[in-house]
């Protein structure tokens, strides 16, 4: 099953409890305003297989505490989506994954799919002039679904307002030397980096300080 992906990485601490497993997929057809992703909007020929990304991350999901699947929209790709979740339920750990769509249109894309494949689903578009005082989501309109019994006990404390602490952003670097933001940053945190970066002297746009976030 091939699967068009951005990026993966390990550990992500912001996108859920504990040291998670990241994957963001590529390809949004939702595409809301004010979006932070944009760079994951455009649509791409799938570069690799659900089967080779489970090898390529088996030691992470070995050692992880859970696992987050963002995009770009996942639900964009369901065949591959419903494959790669399917191969994670071996490795027995928590799964939250991100959508723009309602969770009424995700629950009728999951019907037919084997129960308790997605423990918790932050659902619906994010809105750019909404207030944002809830962890894990972008604006208040999202919602935190907890789908299963795991779910319910991983991610209930997230139906509270935010602490300080939640608004903490993971600084990870590639192979490659490349950084990168994950997490869900305030309204304006990242016009302000990008800010002071030029004013330091560096090179910085707001697509390559926030490809993934969240």
């Amino acid at each position: 099953m091939e699967i068009a992906l951005s990026r993966m990485h390990y550990p992500v601490t912001t996108l859920g409890p504990g040291r998670r497993v990241g994957i963001w997929f590529q390809g949004c057809s939702i595409r809301c305003p004010g979006c932070i992703s944009v760079d994951t909007w455009r649509a791409k020929t799938a570069e690799t297989t659900v089967e080779q990304l489970v090898r390529s991350i088996s030691q992470w999901l070995t050692e992880c505490d859970g696992i987050t699947i963002s995009g770009g929209e996942p639900f964009d790709q369901p065949s591959a989506l419903h494959a790669f979740l399917v191969a994670l339920a071996t490795f027995d750990k928590d799964v939250l994954v991100f959508t723009g769509y309602s969770v009424e249109y995700a629950l009728q894309i999951m019907h037919g799919w084997d129960g308790g494949l997605i423990d918790a689903l932050i659902s619906d578009p994010f809105e750019q002039h909404t207030s944002q005082t809830k962890p894990l989501r972008g604006s208040d309109n999202q919602r935190l679904n907890l789908l299963t019994a795991r779910g319910a006990a991983r991610f209930a404390s997230y139906e509270r307002s935010l602490t300080p602490e939640d608004r903490q952003l993971d600084l990870l670097i590639d192979k490659d030397g490349t950084a990168w933001l994950a997490g869900i940053p305030r309204p304006g945190d990242l016009q302000a980096l990008q800010a002071w970066l030029i004013a330091e002297g560096h090179r910085a746009t707001t697509t390559e300080l926030s490809r993934t976030a969240p």
